[in-house]
């Protein structure tokens, strides 16, 4: 995505007319769209517009004002978010798991992350005092039981207005109301190689699998779980008889390795994507395993070098 497009995203009920509506606003006020997306999950409707308002007739507010009072009147929320001119602001959603979110907020404090860490927000209150320890505000945004109120969550959200979210190990699924209001802005890391072993306990996953080797992913969040772009990845060998929490003490590490280098690839703007898979668009950046891998792997024998008069490679 350009970052000197302005992106305005409406969710809520479908309704004929609303598409029409909101682009008449937007011609009215001299405004290009360059990107439009839509869809729709569990009878919830997302819009997202990309659109170039630099040569708009009025101001940031006055249009802000225009389109919050007419999807107040079409019955939808909408959220706009003009191009930033200072750092991008990031909120980190946590639950219990600490290692994650002290690496992130050990590489703020350096000044190597390109983003201000505003504000932690957590289902337990558990990662309150690490990010006091980093004068980071926290919300606890759980109940007793760890249930999030999500309409707390966008409230923050919105009130730091928070450019990019980072589930830091964050143990709790995102409803689409969350997930369709910040679209490739929600990173995710996962502790198995997927599309391999989603959802819970995945390094035990990996164990009754008996994989050889396992890893970590850092991937965009869709309402589909676990099934988002994947950013980056890290694989490691299984230690035979390696139970579950052996894994995990193995994992950890990559786990915030694979968020810190997916984080640091967004704000850089060194990510596109395109047909649910990311492309690295800058230099420099290895999205998959080192070349060197590469050449340790055989390059034949192949179904390239077909015998005489065979059409095509077989793909079981």
């Amino acid at each position: 995505m350009n970052i000197e497009l302005t992106e305005i995203t409406v969710v809520g009920d479908d309704d004929t007319g609303l598409l029409a509506e909101i682009t008449s606003l937007l011609f009215e006020h001299e405004i290009n769209i360059e990107e439009l997306d839509q869809a729709v999950k569990d009878d919830l409707f997302r819009m997202t517009m990309h659109v170039d308002t630099t040569g708009m007739d009025c101001s940031q507010s006055e249009l802000q004002s225009e389109l919050e009072d007419l999807c107040d009147e079409l019955g939808v929320d909408v959220r706009i978010r003009f191009p930033s001119e200072g750092a991008q602001s990031l909120a980190v959603l946590v639950t219990k798991e600490s290692h994650c979110l002290r690496r992130l907020l050990e590489e703020h404090e350096s000044g190597d992350l390109s983003a201000d860490i505003d504000v932690v927000l957590g289902n337990h209150s558990d990662l309150e005092s690490l990010a006091e320890e980093y004068n980071v505000p926290f919300h606890d945004i759980g109940d007793e039981d760890g249930t999030p109120d999500e309409d707390e969550l966008l409230r923050l959200l919105d009130d730091y207005q928070i450019d990019l979210i980072a589930l830091a190990r964050y143990i709790r699924i995102l409803s689409p109301d969350v997930v369709f209001r910040y679209q490739n802005r929600i990173i995710n890391v996962h502790p198995s190689l997927l599309p391999a072993f989603p959802g819970a306990r995945a390094y035990m996953q990996a164990v009754e699998g008996g994989v050889r080797i396992a890893g970590v992913t850092a991937h965009y969040v869709t309402p589909d779980l676990d099934q988002g772009p994947i950013i980056t990845q890290r694989a490691f060998n299984v230690p035979d008889g390696a139970t579950e929490a052996e894994l995990r003490q193995i994992g950890q590490p990559l786990e915030a390795e694979a968020l810190l280098e997916a984080i640091k690839l967004h704000l850089n703007d060194e990510l596109m994507v395109g047909r649910g898979r990311t492309h690295a668009t800058g230099n420099g950046w290895q999205l998959g395993l080192p070349e060197e891998v590469d050449q340790l792997n055989p390059d034949g024998p192949t179904d390239l070098e077909r015998a005489p008069g065979s059409s095509k490679v077989a793909d079981d």
